[in-house]
């Protein structure tokens, strides 16, 4: 079976996880990016690397209140950048009879429409959800395999000495 995919990706249709040998494992993601920009300056092959990440926790943090105003504030922006695109897609379209102008009234009007669909939204749902947060998917730990027949070689660029300019170990 072929992958109809541009440029003629064969990649696996079902997710799978990635095998091979564990180069090692770090409490951090930037700690994991930092070895594979290492191996990637030193010519390995990275792209028979992985970065895995293990024990997913997902984080929601508490932000601030919602009220009103703030969603007011919220939609007002959302719908002032959804005016501004339309405005110069006219402009693009219609450059004889779309002026600056009309890219000024999108936005307003954009500006207004998604104030009062912010507050209208917020009315509704008031009592189910007053405040706002972030969401974040973190892991506790990051592995990173490599395949099985490049693990030394891996091994031995890492247990070398970094010879870039700049760089601290």
């Amino acid at each position: 079976m072929t992958d109809p995919r541009p440029l003629g990706r064969r990649t696996p249709l079902v997710p799978t996880l990635p095998k091979g040998d564990v180069l090692g494992t770090y409490e951090t993601y930037p700690a994991a990016q930092a070895v594979v920009e290492r191996l990637s300056h030193a010519e390995f092959p990275i792209k028979q690397l992985a970065i895995i990440g293990n024990e997913l926790t997902t984080v929601e943090r508490v932000t601030g209140r919602l009220t009103y105003g703030r969603a007011a504030l919220a939609g007002a922006v959302t719908g002032l950048w959804i005016g501004v695109f339309l405005g110069l897609v006219m402009l693009l379209f219609s450059p004889t009879t779309a002026t600056v102008t009309t890219l000024l009234a999108a936005a307003f009007i954009g500006a207004g429409f998604g104030m009062l669909y912010g507050v209208a939204s917020f009315a509704i749902s008031r009592r189910r959800r007053d405040f706002t947060s972030t969401h974040q998917v973190l892991a506790r730990s990051y592995q990173i395999v490599v395949d099985p027949g490049l693990a030394h070689r891996a091994q031995e660029i890492l247990a070398r000495p970094d010879e870039r300019p700049g760089v601290r170990r």
